[in-house]
Formats: C-alpha cells, sequence, structure tokens
C-alpha cells in the first residue's frame, strides 16, 4: 500500500462542494447503498479503524464527506442511497446532490460501487452504473462482503456480474472484496494508484 493512503484526513461534511472544495486535483468517489460496507472498505484502503464512520444503523452518511490525502488528491464518501427510514424528500435531495456532483465535478477521476455480493445489482445500483455510463465516468465496483460466501460461489457471481454489465457502451471493472478478511485490498488499491496518478 502506498503510504498516501494513510494519511487520510476528514477534510469536510457538504451538500455545496463547489462551493466548498475547489474543483482541482484528483477525486476519486465512492458511492453505494446503505450498509453495503462502503465505510468499511474506505477504512481498510486507508489501513484507519475509524475514518469513516460504520454503524450497524444504515444511512449515516447524510452529505458528501471529503477526506484529504494530500494537496492534490481527495476521496469523497456519497451519501448511501436507499435507506428506507429517511423521507422521500431527503432522498430526493441526496439523489439530486449525487447526480449533481457527478455532472458537475471536473476534477472527478472515477467512482467506487460499493455492492454486497448477496444482494447485488439493486435498482439504486443499477441507477449508479447508468449515471456513470452516461457521464463516461471510469467504474470500479467492489463485491463486498466476499467472505460470505465460498469462494466457487462468491467467483460465480463475479463473473455473472461481469457478463450483465459487459454490454454497456462504458463496461465498469469488477473485484472480490472483504473488509473483514482483507480480500482484494490490492488490487483496489492498483485502482486508486492509476486514478490518483500516483508515481509507482
Amino acid at each position: 500500500m502506498n503510504p498516501l493512503y494513510h494519511q487520510a484526513r476528514f477534510l469536510l461534511s457538504t451538500l455545496d462542494f463547489n462551493a466548498d472544495v475547489p474543483d482541482q486535483g484528483y477525486e476519486v468517489a465512492f458511492a453505494g447503498r446503505s450498509n453495503a460496507g462502503k465505510s468499511s472498505a474506505i477504512n481498510v484502503l486507508t489501513r484507519q479503524k475509524s475514518l469513516a464512520r460504520t454503524s450497524k444503523t444504515p444511512g449515516r452518511t447524510q452529505q458528501l464527506v471529503f477526506f484529504e490525502f494530500d494537496s492534490l488528491r481527495r476521496l469523497v464518501d456519497l451519501p448511501g442511497y436507499g435507506y428506507a427510514k429517511v423521507s422521500q424528500h431527503t432522498q430526493a435531495h441526496w439523489r439530486r446532490a449525487l447526480e449533481r456532483y457527478l455532472k458537475q465535478r471536473r476534477c472527478l477521476k472515477g467512482v467506487f460501487l460499493i455492492m454486497d455480493i448477496r444482494h447485488p445489482l439493486t435498482e439504486f445500483d443499477q441507477r449508479m452504473i447508468e449515471w456513470c455510463d452516461f457521464y463516461e465516468l471510469p467504474l470500479h465496483i467492489l463485491l463486498t462482503k466476499a467472505d460470505k460466501l465460498k469462494y466457487g460461489p462468491a467467483k460465480n457471481r463475479l463473473l455473472e456480474i461481469q457478463k450483465t454489465l459487459s454490454e454497456l457502451p462504458h463496461p465498469p471493472s469488477v473485484q472480490l472484496f472483504s473488509a473483514l478478511k482483507k480480500i482484494g485490498v490490492e488490487e483496489a488499491h492498483g485502482v486508486l494508484d492509476e486514478w490518483f496518478e500516483i508515481p509507482a
């Protein structure tokens, strides 16, 4: 792991991102349905136990949360979508902020989409995939909680999803991932290294 990732620190939380964070440098956004393991993935990839909040109560991330690695590189934790216990008005507000961010943010280099391997390609996942495809944003999918399945079924699920998404104009890359067992961490870092343009 590049030492840069361990330097991640909280910068700010906002929905007015263009006003609060200059649109320059490199950003990689992490998106996912609530409780898919997004915060755990961020913590493992930065080797910090509590950089991103983890909670058994889904929907804790209610704004865009910016973490800074250095003056040029940031990770953005997007609001967990699909959380049923917030109002439809709030969900619509989050959805508009998400789409505005994906559409307007020029320094956004790509999106990590976090999907629970046991419940992949939900309606909300499909929407994020469609948005990234429409805006021609590089997309990398982490099939989290891969340790919950045996290797054979997990590998089959990976191949199924790759096949399903292969017909898109801009097919995303997909991998197995487990924050608990540290599965796929090196592969995910490889994608981040490329998008952040970190020297080898």
